[in-house]
This record gives C-alpha cells, structure tokens and sequence, in this order.
C-alpha cells in the first residue's frame, strides 16, 4: 500500500498582543454577563433534538480551526446554564468550525433576539452542537459537514451585548456539560482553550481521512483513540454520496513515520466484516464497502481503540 508524503499545512492563528486580549476578554466577559440568553425548549422547537441519546458522545473539538488559542467562559446565570461564550480580541468575522462531523438541522435567524443568527448540527448518537450569534453562515439545512469544516462566522447578533459565539452541545433536547477531546470543559469560571480541531488529521499526520479514500468521500463520524489520558489516532467513518459506499481510515497521531500496529475495519449490516491491520507508518485503510443500511465500524492505534454500536442507518 503506498502512501503520498505530501504534508498538510495547518492554518497559523492570529497573533495578538497580551495586554490587548486581556483588556478584550475583560470588556467582552463584562458585556456578556448583562445578557443571559433564553433556553431552547427541548420540545417543539426546531433545533430541539428528537430521542434521549443512549450513545457515547462524539469526539467534540473546540469549534475554531487548529491552533487558535479562545477565552472560553461559563457562569451560573447563563442560559441554558452548561452553554460556553468564546471570545478573543477583535473577533467579529472569525472563522466558527463545526466541532464533529454530522448533518446541518438547523439554519436560522431569530433577529435581534435569543440567538440571533445560530446553526445546530445533528451528531451520532442523538447528539447535537448550537453555535449562535453568527454574523452569518455558511452552511444550509440537510448538509453533511466534516469536523472541523467552517460552519459560519463570530458576530454580534439575537441578544448579545459584545461579539462572541454562544456554544453549546446537546443531548435529549437539553444542553449538557461540554467536552473537548474528552476532557470536561471548566464549569464556574473563564478558561482558555487551545483548538486542536483538524489539525492536520491530529497529532501531525500529513494525511487526511479523505484524501485517502479519495474523491466524492466525505467525514460523516469520527471517534479519538485514546488511553492513559494520551491520543494514538483518529478513526473516521466517510461516505461517497455517489455509489453509496462508505470508506473507514485510522489516521496515527503517535510514532508518525515508523511502522506500529494499527487497524481500521468497517462491517456494514449484512455483510461480512472487512478489516485492514498491520504496522503502518501513518494510517490503515481505507477500508471501503457498499453500505446502504446500517454499519459497524472502527479501529485501533497503538493501545486504543473504538467500537461503534450499528448506526448511520441510511
């Protein structure tokens, strides 16, 4: 199996000068405090997500491209009380990226009131993320996006006092405790947060998971490798719209370059197991089937692995 060299180049974030972020987190945490948002109702509103998730959530990333460093904020009188504010100094127009790769639900605007411009992307499991205040988007309803895909752009819209992108991940129509690469974001306080979102397939690798399965195939679902509280790898689930067929890889994100043990494998429902394991420098698959209906799927780095119940039933 051969495997290109050429390397991705990851964007570089803005630089900014330390006494101007701390003076533009100050004044924007100041102004997003006088202006608690409205809660969804968990029924009967369009974003409201349909069933109780009984899954394991997504691997959610910080939802802004790889490298750049956000002043993540959480208060008690925030509503709904688990949602993040992000900010950073002169942030309007800056690039919103969608934390897991799912399917647009929503795209709408409430005008100068609540959420202002928002958009919500349906996830595995039941799951769903919000992000808000958009000065616009660039995404419409029934999409499939890629983690770390630009969904929309920071803005100032609904009810906002300060430019900044109200977050949120939901689960059975409310809004839980967010999680970032599987770690618990911080609850009561400010915190900032370093985005690790599509960085070069994670860990460095030069490769990504569509460019190894090639044309017309797109991240519908991907899940970390970790154990020990370290990453291995990334397993990712793609489909080609085309010919219905789905395509697993498992990117590395240790020991890049040297041969270690790694497996991806993709079980569509019916159909007998496919699997391609070995000691590979940078990834294993693709691993590519006809898949219709329902699919297993998964893979290990190193020590971790991942094991999906049967889902994405088409």
């Amino acid at each position: 199996m051969s495997e290109e060299k050429k390397a991705a180049t990851a964007p570089k974030p803005r630089r900014r000068g330390r006494r101007l972020a701390i003076i533009g987190a100050a004044l924007a945490v100041t102004a997003l405090a006088l202006s608690p948002l409205s809660p969804l109702s968990p029924v009967g509103d369009a974003d409201a997500a349909e069933g109780v998730s009984t899954m394991a959530a997504p691997n959610f990333e910080v939802p802004f491209p790889c490298g750049q460093t956000w002043s993540g904020q959480t208060r008690t009188n925030h509503s709904p009380q688990n949602a993040i504010d992000f900010n950073r100094t002169n942030d309007t127009g800056d690039t919103v990226s969608a934390s897991a790769a799912g399917t647009v639900s929503v795209v709408k605007d409430k005008g100068n009131t609540s959420y202002g411009k928002y958009v919500v992307i349906n996830h595995s499991g039941g799951y769903q993320t919000l992000y808000a205040h958009l000065s616009k988007w660039s995404v419409k309803v029934g999409q499939s996006v890629s983690v770390g895909q630009t969904i929309g752009y920071v803005g100032n819209t609904g009810g906002s006092t300060g430019a900044h992108l109200h977050y949120e991940q939901r689960s059975g129509g409310s809004a839980a405790k967010i999680r970032f690469d599987g770690a618990g974001a911080y609850y009561w306080g400010t915190k900032s947060y370093k985005s690790s979102n599509k960085c070069s397939g994670g860990g460095g690798n030069p490769y990504s998971a569509s460019q190894v399965c090639g044309s017309g195939y797109k991240v519908i679902d991907s899940a970390a490798l970790k154990s020990g509280g370290k990453t291995y790898g990334t397993v990712y689930l793609t489909y080609n719209a085309s010919n219905s067929y789905n395509c697993v890889v498992t990117l590395k994100a240790t020991s890049l370059g040297s041969k270690t043990a790694v497996k991806a494998y993709l079980e569509p429902a019916g159909k007998s197991r496919s699997t391609d394991s070995g000691s590979y420098t940078y990834y294993a698959g693709p691993v590519k089937k006809s898949a219709p209906s329902c699919v297993k799927w998964g893979g290990t780095a190193g020590p971790a692995s991942y094991n999906s119940p049967s889902e994405h039933c088409g």
